[in-house]
């Protein structure tokens, strides 16, 4: 009788379906002729025979998350499972944020990583490792009919999740020495978070070369509508390991084939357009400064909230507060806009082509005075912060102004107070 008639048949198919696909891609190889060799093949791959194998190499590799190899190949030391810090804020990415996807890489003797694929496969949903972690007894009765040798195969393959031996770092691996007090240190060993890495990895690659991120692609070339966007990762890097052999680093570094894909982390680059000198125009506020998108946007914001806090009290503290907070983020904007003017070469209204009202060229163009005399007076004792706050005050009126929101004269002054606060400080 087979050591197998007894499995549950689930489990028997799933182990015997990796034999079958492991011996049959060696048979490919094989020439006419060497029967001695096929025969030799079919008894190594005969489910006792190989079960007992693999749990004889189990103990050349462990499963990982934290990898000590990608310091140095011929690093010896610890490496490390661990599903990361539970107590990490979530704005922290780490393991952690993983979660329940993530995935776990092997590291030891490249030649036993078969029996980690072994130990992944599936049966009933629930992996072979799983089972043996769990002490299935039913695992124990589809690895063989004697029950005291495949409860030793189960413990040996469930070993392949601890570490081996005590805590140890290498001359080769990365080190930090921790001072700590009267002399003493931690020794520091930092761990290539592979696990980690390879989820990155996996969704990198989804974003940029899924079929439904190429077809999203090809639908923008073609100016058409898709269901779905895509995402764009310029300025990508890619770091190697293990050369021409990465499976000896790891499991999950074999599959990347030897890539780590790193986004850049550099200052961002800021291209803006330039800034122009508003010519052609009376005023900046209907035109220039009012068609600045953040500054529609905040408008909107005060308009909605007026139309939601209609027939209240508006003297209501909490509504008052509300209400100069979003002018005041529009404030914000319009000394940004006068910042960026007022960084042009002095004297560009007097260009013949400037339109601007005199209240205006005093504030946004204040190089001017420096060889302009009389525009030096006007700036000094003129009254064009007033005229400004005026200006404004009746500008933010007019944008919220509907039949539904009448606004008037007390809130245009309370508008030109705020700015007048403002520029005191201007």
């Amino acid at each position: 009788m087979s050591q197998l008639t007894k499995t549950p048949p689930l489990i028997r198919e799933a182990i015997t379906a990796f034999l079958q696909e492991r011996l049959q891609s060696k048979l490919e190889k094989l020439k006419d002729g060497q029967d001695d060799e096929r025969r030799q093949l079919q008894e190594i791959f005969r489910p006792e025979n190989w079960i007992a194998d693999a749990a004889r190499r189990v103990g050349q590799i462990q499963q990982v998350t934290h990898a000590l190899k990608y310091s140095h190949p011929d690093a010896r030391g610890t490496s490390l499972g661990s599903a990361g810090n539970p107590q990490a804020v979530a704005t922290t990415v780490g393991t952690h944020s993983v979660g329940a996807r993530l995935p776990t890489d092997v590291v030891g003797n490249a030649a036993a990583l078969d029996v980690h694929k072994f130990l992944s496969r599936d049966a009933e949903g629930v992996s072979l490792l799983q089972r043996c972690l769990e002490a299935d007894p039913t695992v124990v009765s589809a690895f063989s009919d004697d029950p005291e040798t495949a409860q030793a195969w189960m413990t040996a393959f469930a070993g392949v999740v601890l570490p081996k031996g005590k805590p140890a770092s290498h001359t080769l691996a990365k080190q930090v020495y921790w001072p700590l007090e009267q002399g003493q240190y931690h020794l520091l060993a930092p761990l290539f978070p592979t696990s980690l890495v390879h989820a990155v990895w996996a969704r990198l690659r989804e974003d940029r070369f899924s079929e439904e991120a190429k077809s999203a692609r090809q639908a923008r070339r073609e100016q058409r509508p898709h269901p779905r966007g895509f995402c764009e990762y310029p300025d990508l890097t890619i770091q190697k390991y293990g050369g021409t052999k990465p499976q000896n680093i790891s499991q999950l570094n074999s599959e990347r084939r030897g890539e780590n894909w790193l986004l850049p982390s550099v200052p961002p680059q800021w291209h803006s357009d330039p800034v122009r000198a508003p010519l052609g125009m009376t005023s900046i506020f209907p035109r220039l400064f009012g068609r600045r998108r953040a500054v529609r946007e905040g408008c909107e914001a005060l308009k909605r909230f007026f139309e939601s806090v209609a027939g209240q009290d508006r003297n209501n503290l909490a509504i008052r507060g509300r209400r100069e907070e979003l002018v005041r983020d529009i404030l914000g904007e319009l000394l940004q806009f006068a910042a960026e003017i007022r960084e042009l070469d002095g004297g560009w209204s007097l260009d013949e082509r400037c339109r601007l009202n005199a209240a205006e060229c005093c504030w946004l163009d204040p190089g001017r005075a420096e060889t302009d005399p009389e525009f030096a007076a006007r700036c000094l004792h003129g009254d064009w912060r007033n005229n400004i706050c005026v200006s404004f005050g009746l500008w933010l009126n007019d944008r919220l102004r509907s039949d539904t929101l009448p606004v008037g004269q007390p809130e245009a002054r309370e508008w030109q107070n705020l700015l007048e606060e403002e520029l005191r400080h201007d």
